[in-house]
């Protein structure tokens, strides 16, 4: 099956959000695709952040839906606007702020326990007994982000780009299908956005990611289709060639993605 044949996981129509009479996003169309890594790009203030923001439910859009196609053919359909965050999380939809946010204090391995386990009473955690299962998940998802042989590390004397993967391995451990990353390469070394490009293709391999990104190189080397946002609508979609070749999209960012 190829991409274009793949069912749709989520489907937003015509999101409108508005902060005291502005409108950050305005009826805007997005839909994604099970195994899709999508990037969405556009200048300072185009509205990523807050299409982000309106898919989990941090904010609430003004009208419009969020459609989740939960089902494995797809029918099945939740709007989340009508949902309260945490029932969004729970549903499937995994989300990352651009700062890494992990328990500095502990280690890998036991932040990871944190976060399998949910719960707020963080010492109570630490001396329940994981199950089998549970710690074969975390195995897995440590594996999956390249810091298994670090488990025992405090997480805070990890680098800025293995404290991003932490945190990604943390929210996988929910079993997300969709996973929303806003600007996970910055700040990050070339080895290390390297890294972040093949983890983010594998794993796609199982569900959804969607980027909001300003790197335009990682984004070249590892998108196949985009998303170009300006003033809260839709510009245009496509591959990156494609979109490069865009007049309005040369004029939106002003040769900026020249080259």
């Amino acid at each position: 099956m190829t991409l274009t044949e793949s069912r749709i996981v989520l489907s937003c129509r015509k999101v409108s959000v508005s902060f005291d009479g502005f409108y950050a996003l305005k009826e805007m169309d997005f839909s994604l695709a099970h195994g899709e890594l999508r990037f969405l790009i556009g200048p300072n203030g185009a509205g990523k952040t807050t299409m982000l923001d309106a898919i989990c439910g941090k904010v609430k859009p003004r009208s419009g839906s969020v459609l989740f196609h939960s089902g494995r053919s797809g029918d099945e359909a939740v709007d989340l606007t009508r949902m309260k965050e945490h029932g969004i999380a729970a549903c499937g939809i995994g989300r990352k702020f651009q700062a890494p946010s992990v328990f500095s204090a502990l280690t890998v391995w036991e932040n990871m326990e944190i976060a399998l386990k949910q719960k707020r009473d963080v010492v109570s955690l630490l001396f329940a007994k994981l199950t089998g299962v549970q710690r074969s998940a975390i195995e897995e998802a440590l594996a999956m982000v390249g810091l298994a042989f670090k488990a025992d590390r405090k997480a805070g004397a990890l680098s800025h780009g293995e404290k991003q993967w932490l945190e990604i391995g943390m929210i996988l451990l929910a079993d997300p299908q969709v996973l929303l990353l806003d600007e996970p390469v910055a700040g990050m070394t070339d080895e290390e956005t390297e890294k972040t490009g093949l983890l983010l293709q594998e794993i796609i391999k199982n569900r959804s990611v969607v980027v909001v990104e300003h790197d335009m190189d990682f984004v070249r080397q590892f998108s196949s289709k985009v998303t170009v946002m300006h003033e809260g609508t839709l510009l245009t979609e496509g591959t990156m060639a494609e979109v490069q070749r865009n007049e309005r999209v040369a004029e939106v960012y002003l040769g900026k993605m020249a080259g």
